[in-house]
């Protein structure tokens, strides 16, 4: 189980105080110990030099009266006295009479009778094998007829007993004092627990990202500075990683905006991060941060490049073609990441629409070049025929009409590419009222008779009920309807048929123009609008058709709102679709 930080402080100076209260009375047993023996050792002393002076008083003492002057004296100092002959003969006894006296060893080698004999006073301590103690001994010489030596002893267990009372007495003091010690320790830890609980409180709630400063300080003690100086540090970094968070969440809003790739790589080349244009561009997945750009990327041509960016160099673009998207182009630059992180960017510009409108421009300037040449071609030689040599008039005449019908197709095809132009450019405007569908058409079919007739087409018109009023600009749905049945009577075959018709469906109508003609096949459906393409390049052009009239109707059809779409029928022949938004559904 966790002890708290409260609980350690009590426990720290509940120890503290108990070990204190421990020591203390060790030392003070120690000490009453050391003053207990002191004193024993200078009682025995004294009590041996005044038996010794008794003795030394009484030397006509008999012999057989010296037992009981030891036993006479160890009853009134109450230790044990032994007198010894210079010999070593135990002469008296205070614990031993009779035989018993006569039975004792020799005390001659005892170490503190020799000891005696090389000074005149001795306080030892040894065991005794006489009575199974630590006995203390004091031996003082005398100067007697009869005994050398006055020994007095006494056995260490009384100093052991007295030992033992002061350490029960130290342990009662200890133990007595825990309670005191317990309250102190209490006394101490409680403030100092119940703010170290506030701070902790003030770095849970800072954890969570709550930064609000705590209503009640944290006190003037070094606790309190060193709160204060960490609440500093959380709210400095708090207000860094708050700057941080919004310098990313800018930098990923701009990457994510970026039409550009963004990739960049670590110092080893591994995959930090990339943005959506650049994992669209590279078919980037989840797996690939990390990984070595050699594992994920399919584009051979960009290798160098990165190893040169990798190794400090600026290397020059280059471009490509998408490995897994073949109709996208794109440029490349690679360039240093800097210091100290190191690594390289990549960024990757998808160039494709400057690419395919490149292409457009060549191929738009190459079909009007060709488109004016052809007629400029047939004027400039039948103008040398009038010239050089004069035909007949009924020639002249024919010569002139055709001069005049090349001249008026290169009319209509500048007007058709200024008219495109400003569709381009955005230079007119839908006027939008509420039209009769059917007055269109007889308007379109009206102007269309002679192409018509030269072809000998049928147009037939089919409109559902509730589909003859529509909401349009009446004079660019003419123009739509005029291309659209146009080009349909032109790529029909002689005798021809060309269905129109419209019918309604909530909130759009739709128009359609049919023919029976050859069709258009799958690979050129989406390309029939683009300006000049044609899908039969043997088929020679109409007579005065320009080669962008869909591409105008794509125009006025997406200026009107709508979607123009191409197809070709099952039963053969090609479907031309526009559906023009209605507001109600109506008309």
């Amino acid at each position: 189980m966790t002890v708290r930080f409260r609980g350690k402080v009590f426990l720290a100076a509940f120890i503290v105080g108990a070990v204190s209260a421990m020591a203390a009375g060790l030392v003070l047993q120690a000490w009453i110990r050391r003053l207990t023996v002191e004193r024993i050792e200078a009682t025995l002393s004294a009590e041996t030099r005044l038996a010794a002076e008794l003795l030394t008083r009484n030397p006509a003492l008999p012999l057989d009266q010296l037992d009981e002057e030891a036993d006479r004296m160890g009853r009134l100092a109450g230790v044990r006295v032994t007198l010894v002959a210079d010999d070593g003969r135990v002469l008296g006894d205070s614990t031993e009479d009779g035989a018993a006296l006569a039975a004792m060893e020799n005390h001659g080698r005892r170490p503190e009778i020799q000891a005696a004999r090389a000074r005149p006073e001795v306080l030892i301590r040894r065991y005794s094998t006489t009575t199974d103690y630590d006995t203390l001994y004091a031996v003082v010489r005398i100067d007697h007829p009869t005994i050398a030596f006055v020994r007095l002893s006494l056995p260490l267990t009384e100093v052991a007993d007295q030992q033992w009372a002061v350490l029960w007495l130290v342990v009662a003091g200890v133990a007595a004092s825990l309670p005191v010690a317990a309250l102190c320790a209490w006394l101490v830890s409680a403030p100092i627990g119940r703010r170290v609980e506030a701070i902790a409180l003030v770095a849970r709630r800072y954890a969570t990202g709550d930064l609000t400063r705590p209503a009640a300080g944290y006190g003037d003690d070094e606790l309190g500075e060193v709160a204060r100086a960490l609440d500093a540090t959380v709210h400095e970094l708090g207000r860094r990683v708050d700057d941080l968070a919004h310098d990313r969440r800018h930098l990923r809003a701009i990457l994510s905006g970026m039409v550009e790739g963004v990739v960049v790589l670590d110092p080893q080349g591994r995959l930090v991060m990339a943005n959506d244009a650049a994992s669209g561009m590279l078919k980037l997945d989840g797996d690939s941060t990390g990984r070595r750009y050699q594992e994920w990327m399919r584009q051979p041509e960009l290798f160098a490049q990165i190893a040169h960016a990798l190794d400090g160099e600026a290397p020059g673009g280059v471009e490509f073609v998408l490995a897994r998207d073949p109709s996208r182009t794109c440029v490349s630059r690679a360039a240093p990441a800097g210091e100290p992180e190191g690594g390289a960017i990549l960024v990757l510009h998808d160039i494709s629409d400057l690419r395919r409108a490149d292409r457009v421009r060549r191929d738009f300037v190459a079909n009007v070049s060709h488109e004016l040449r052809t007629p400029l071609t047939a004027i400039r030689g039948y103008v040398e025929a009038l010239l050089d040599d004069p035909p007949p008039p009924e020639q002249s005449r024919r010569f002139l009409e055709i001069i005049a019908r090349h001249s008026i197709r290169m009319e209509r095809l500048v007007k058709d590419l200024l008219r495109l132009a400003r569709l381009d450019a955005g230079q007119e405007t839908p006027d939008m009222v509420e039209c009769d569908l059917g007055s269109v058409l007889q308007g379109v079919i009206a102007d269309l008779t002679g192409p018509i007739d030269q072809r000998r087409s049928q147009v037939e018109v089919r409109l559902a009920a509730g589909a003859r009023t529509v909401v349009s600009d009446p004079a660019k749905l003419h123009d739509v309807l005029r291309n659209l049945i146009e080009n349909a009577v032109n790529y029909a075959p002689e005798g021809g048929h060309v269905v129109v018709e419209a019918e309604r469906e909530p909130l759009a109508l739709v128009l359609r123009v049919l023919d029976n003609g050859p069709g258009i096949p799958l690979a050129d459906l989406t390309r029939v609008f683009e300006r000049f393409y044609r899908v039969d390049k043997s088929r020679s052009r109409a007579p005065g058709g320009t080669g962008i009239g869909l591409a105008i109707v794509k125009h006025l059809v997406e200026l009107l709102g709508g979607a123009v779409t191409a197809g070709s029928r099952a039963e053969g022949g090609a479907v031309f679709t526009v559906r023009l938004p209605q507001a109600d559904g109506k008309g």
